[in-house]
């Protein structure tokens, strides 16, 4: 029997994993059981049994409030920036909102440290590949893929100038200045505005530098509190100040973000 070769490395040993029916198997025996929605966990067991990523109430807010489109027009300038026919890693890939969508035009894997995150694009998409792992350690081998995704995600600039081929691209986006500011002006007495960014990156030349600014108007409670808890605001903030976007019924927020695309030397 020919098994198939993953493109996922071993996280204990980097050797060449292998497809099973229902695990992963490496070349040192080491086995990783497929879930039954199809991702693997690469992730090592932590031995402080701290939670990892984000729960699954950050997950599901973000999956209700993601698919009635509002972000449509950054996953869609980010496809087109990406292209097609490219071997992808999402790094932080959530629960695979955009990756499902770079999947009709490339191969992708996709890893994030949130399992309750990975279930959810597993069950989002059965094109791209996912697993639980961290962005710190990502089980690919040394220049094995064409492009990093890289949406509101941790950076891992060693990492993902490790995994890239050379000439490979990153894509990151990142909020500007005044995103989401009517939401942070609806819940705190001295809102803040988003640092500036510093673009540069060791190891990559700037390629191309898009922004995406726009207005939504959300006109129920429920898509105002999911946009709310998908954000890390909602966890740094007290119950009295959560409680204030309980007495609104619409509210019209900024959208600002930058794409980023970089080019590894």
């Amino acid at each position: 029997m020919i098994l198939k070769e993953s493109n996922f490395i071993c996280p204990v040993c980097k050797s060449k994993m292998f497809n099973l029916e229902n695990s992963l198997r490496c070349l040192l025996g080491h086995s990783f059981d497929k879930a039954k929605e199809g991702y693997v966990n690469l992730l090592l067991k932590n031995a402080s049994g701290k939670r990892h990523g984000d729960d699954k109430l950050m997950v599901e807010a973000r999956k209700s409030f993601l698919d009635k489109g509002y972000y449509s027009k950054l996953r869609e300038k980010i496809g087109a920036i990406l292209g097609s026919g490219n071997l992808v890693l999402d790094s932080g890939c959530g629960e695979g909102y955009y990756t499902s969508y770079f999947a009709e035009n490339n191969t992708l894997l996709g890893i994030d440290i949130s399992k309750d995150a990975v279930k959810a694009a597993a069950k989002r998409n059965k094109k791209a590949t996912f697993a639980v792992a961290s962005i710190a350690q990502i089980p690919l081998s040394d220049a094995s893929v064409d492009a990093v995704v890289n949406i509101f995600a941790p950076d891992s600039q060693k990492e993902f100038l490790r995994i890239l081929k050379r000439g490979g691209r990153l894509i990151t986006a990142q909020p500007m200045e005044n995103h989401l500011f009517e939401l942070k002006q609806a819940i705190y007495e001295n809102p803040y505005k988003n640092p500036p960014l510093n673009p540069q990156k060791d190891g990559f030349k700037i390629n191309s530098v898009n922004e995406v600014k726009y207005k939504i108007n959300l006109e129920t409670a429920e898509d105002i509190e999911a946009l709310f808890k998908m954000t890390p605001y909602y966890y740094k903030t007290s119950a009295a100040d959560q409680q204030k976007l309980k007495t609104l019924n619409s509210l019209t927020v900024s959208l600002e973000f930058v794409i980023t695309e970089y080019i590894k030397e």
